[in-house]
């Protein structure tokens, strides 16, 4: 992957109240909130706010709650740059959201402060990039994913069969899917199924914004058996189907652009 560390800015505005599904990805999230916190629902229920939110590899979706207008940043980090970012692999976090302080310690607060100071998109980003930044050189120790695990991931991420992974990085089934877990906190075979899971629902979002959603056809150009095969897998990972996550979220203006990630300016997958 030709880039670690990417983030966009979002602003919804005069939307109905209601939720948004934090879908699965393939990718670390790290969302800076402007003006408001983030409210996420656990599993019980109950309401947790956060101001800086740092979320591990998850494959089950997320809530959160929205009063209708949410501003804010939000930057996907591979899961190969966990080491080299926060200083620690990227299965400590797998499954998790927590105040981003909590792991990034005083720099948290004051990325905060340096938002909430900030009065343009152009002066928090800069805020967010320089921070990163100032995180990548602490942690610049030669903390980093090994490199046969950095292989397995890359070519999980392409769709490649867990046993033709394990062959080309010399290693069991067994022993790859110890390791891998062990560093990123998913079985590789979920990690293949998250990965094509984000592509699809990517070009769902799309495919839905062009007025032109063809599901057999996405499911057919993904690798899926059949558009069961598709329906299934997306309300394993979304919690409903693909049509109605449209329906509420796309058409609803939650889900924004697929194209407006933009890299931070120093970071690459080398990481």
């Amino acid at each position: 992957m030709g880039r670690s560390v990417t983030r966009h800015v979002y602003d919804i505005r005069d939307t109905a109240a209601g939720i948004h599904r934090a879908l699965p990805s393939p990718f670390l999230t790290f969302v800076v909130t402007v003006d408001a916190p983030l409210r996420m629902l656990g599993p019980d229920g109950g309401p947790t706010d956060f101001r800086l939110c740092l979320a591990g590899l998850h494959d089950t979706p997320g809530t959160i709650v929205h009063p209708g207008h949410q501003r804010g940043i939000q930057v996907s980090v591979d899961p190969l740059a966990a080491r080299a970012l926060f200083g620690l692999p990227a299965a400590a976090l797998a499954g998790h959201s927590v105040e981003a302080a909590e792991v990034l310690g005083r720099i948290g607060g004051e990325l905060g402060e340096r938002v909430d100071a900030g009065t343009t998109w152009d002066a928090r980003l800069a805020a967010l990039d320089d921070v990163l930044l100032r995180l990548r050189h602490a942690h610049d120790d030669g903390r980093r994913t090994a490199d046969d695990l950095r292989r397995a991931w890359a070519r999980v991420q392409e769709g490649r069969p867990v046993r033709e992974v394990a062959r080309e990085v010399g290693w069991s089934p067994d022993h790859l899917s110890r390791r891998f877990t062990a560093e990123f906190g998913v079985r590789p075979s979920v990690a293949g199924r998250m990965a094509r899971f984000h592509r699809v629902r990517r070009e769902i979002a799309r495919r839905a914004g062009a007025g032109r959603l063809d599901l057999a056809g996405v499911a057919a150009d993904h690798g899926y058996a059949d558009q069961a095969h598709l329906a299934r897998e997306f309300r394993a990972f979304a919690g409903c189907s693909a049509t109605r996550w449209v329906a509420e979220e796309v058409h609803g203006g939650l889900v924004g652009s697929v194209q407006d990630a933009e890299p931070v300016p120093g970071t690459s997958s080398a990481a």
